[in-house]
């Protein structure tokens, strides 16, 4: 079984680290980018092709709502999981109009985070 290639998303530089760190543990995850805003993930997911991007909702520059707009059309094959601490009707509403695959809560435990990365592959 080939690793999930994941991209990281993230305006906090911890939050990028330690994500990196635990899902690395999983072995099923390969942490392959790291991105502090929309903008550079968009970017990122063009060049380097992630299976998954691990998105922030809320960043500077480029939100991850217009992020996931834009990866979506231009790496179609790119599952996005929105990971936030804004788990409210209207953001899971505005990210599910946006192409989010998956809504994760940040906080939720490194297996769920795992398990979500490891389904949007299948």
């Amino acid at each position: 079984m080939t690793a999930t290639r994941v991209l990281i998303v993230d305006d906090v530089v911890q939050v990028r680290r330690d994500l990196r760190t635990l899902l690395s543990l999983s072995g099923e995850i390969e942490v392959i980018g790291e991105a502090p805003n929309g903008l550079e993930a968009v970017r990122q997911a063009e060049s380097i092709q992630p299976d998954v991007v691990l998105m922030d909702l809320e960043m500077p520059v480029m939100d991850g709502y217009e992020a996931t707009r834009q990866v979506k059309s231009r790496v179609p094959s790119c599952r996005v999981i929105a990971l936030t601490v804004h788990d409210y009707p209207s953001a899971r509403a505005k990210a599910q109009e946006s192409g989010v695959d998956a809504f994760l809560v940040k906080g939720a435990s490194v297996e769920s985070i795992v398990q979500t990365i490891s389904k949007q592959k299948e």
